[in-house]
């Protein structure tokens, strides 16, 4: 809306404009708000149906899964049979259906396996495999590395 010349009117006349203003204010305002509480309506019957409003406003939801991260880890290091790298393991977790939230899921699953040091072993940095039998026998890096 263009702006009027200010010059051109009496007090009057410019208390009429900012009155004006101030009514077109307060019904998008009043409009904004009714908008407002239908969209937070729409959000909640989505939360009920799926659980989570992820990419929303307020942030996502914790993901779901059947087994824990743990498990999973043991279940893909398992299918292996052989040492695998943390890039390697996020990958094979994510493809059996596991789902994360996490902006930083690989940091997750690095610090799983170096805190679970009664499932998993480093074979050398990067380089994980099961221990008690579960993958590969436990031996030299180049032997892990030749795998």
């Amino acid at each position: 809306m263009p702006r009027p010349a200010t010059a051109a009117f009496n007090i009057a006349q410019l208390e009429r404009i900012l009155q004006g203003r101030r009514t077109d204010l307060n019904k998008l305002e009043r409009q904004r708000s009714e908008l407002q509480r239908k969209l937070d309506g729409v959000e909640r019957q989505i939360m009920k149906l799926q659980g989570s409003l992820r990419g929303r406003r307020g942030g996502g939801g914790r993901a779901r899964n059947e087994q824990s991260l743990v498990e999973t880890i043991e279940a893909v290091m398992r299918r292996s049979g052989k040492p695998m790298r943390v890039g390697e393991i996020v990958e094979a977790a994510e493809a059996g259906g596991y789902r994360s939230s996490s902006a930083n899921f690989r940091g997750i699953v690095n610090q799983t396996l170096i805190k679970e040091r009664k499932r998993f072993g480093a074979v050398e940095r990067g380089l994980y495999q099961l221990k008690g039998g579960g993958g590969a026998a436990k031996g030299t890096k180049k032997e892990a590395t030749a795998a």
